[in-house]
């Protein structure tokens, strides 16, 4: 494999008064992680579409979630995709934060197994289906589901330190619960993490416009946020030698 010396870099094009540091994306390192790329988050008739849908169309989050998916198999970069389930056995817990409990009372990304995918085909747990053709892909690891919002509950660290990636380009769902837990816990286990700012979306309640919470602290713990176009740009340049 042919990689060049001086690698594409990504860096937060605002000045917004903080470090840029950046993120050098070497071919060989480096992946997308896409969390929840679910029916329930990103669909009209998902369960969370009255508070998150707003802001997924301001973001445009289903679009460029997909130019990221149509990239990375082009260029075939890794992508890793860790989504959210709830079986039956979940809905014992007994005791819960508000949002978890939220999820549990709507049924949100629920499955009837985790060995069954009775009643799975085009349920809130499910891709959206725009989506489904990229993730099939060889270059696509689902991992196990996480439970509540970070990682910590599934195997996504595992995966992708077995594929020796160590920069991840982040996005997906929600903004400020799983996407965001996501970075925190991706930044503890020593990855560099860039997010993808419109490639995610968030609620909007009486507590708050989650998105713009979320996107505070991208900027602050994050090597790089950039839109899209910008991480699109970034991957082409890294990977298309390799691809070719």
């Amino acid at each position: 494999m042919n990689v060049p010396n001086a690698f594409p870099r990504l860096s937060t094009s605002v000045d917004l008064g903080l470090p840029r540091p950046g993120m050098e994306l070497d071919p060989q390192r480096t992946a997308i992680v896409i969390t929840d790329p679910q029916n329930d988050f990103l669909s009209p008739q998902g369960v969370t579409w009255g508070v998150v849908g707003e802001s997924v169309l301001e973001n445009g989050t289903v679009e460029h979630i997909e130019q990221l998916f149509a990239s990375a198999s082009e260029l075939e970069i890794p992508v890793f995709v860790s989504p959210h389930y709830y079986y039956p056995h979940d809905h014992a817990w007994e005791f819960e934060g508000a949002l978890e409990g939220l999820m549990h009372s709507i049924g949100m990304f629920d499955r009837e197994d985790a060995l069954s995918v009775e009643g799975f085909e085009g349920s809130g747990a499910d891709w959206l289906e725009r989506y489904k053709p990229y993730i099939a892909g060889k270059n696509v690891v689902v991992t196990s589901p996480h439970k509540v919002y970070g990682p910590e509950s599934n195997d996504l660290v595992l995966q992708l330190r077995k594929r020796g990636i160590q920069k991840v380009l982040l996005a997906g769902m929600s903004a400020n619960l799983c996407t965001e837990s996501h970075m925190r816990e991706l930044l503890e286990q020593g990855f560099e993490v860039a997010v993808v700012r419109d490639a995610t979306a968030g609620a909007k309640t009486p507590a708050g416009d989650a998105y713009q919470v979320a996107l505070a602290n991208f900027h602050y713990m994050a090597s790089a946020v950039v839109s899209t176009a910008e991480a699109v740009e970034a991957l082409q340049a890294a990977f298309a030698k390799v691809a070719s």
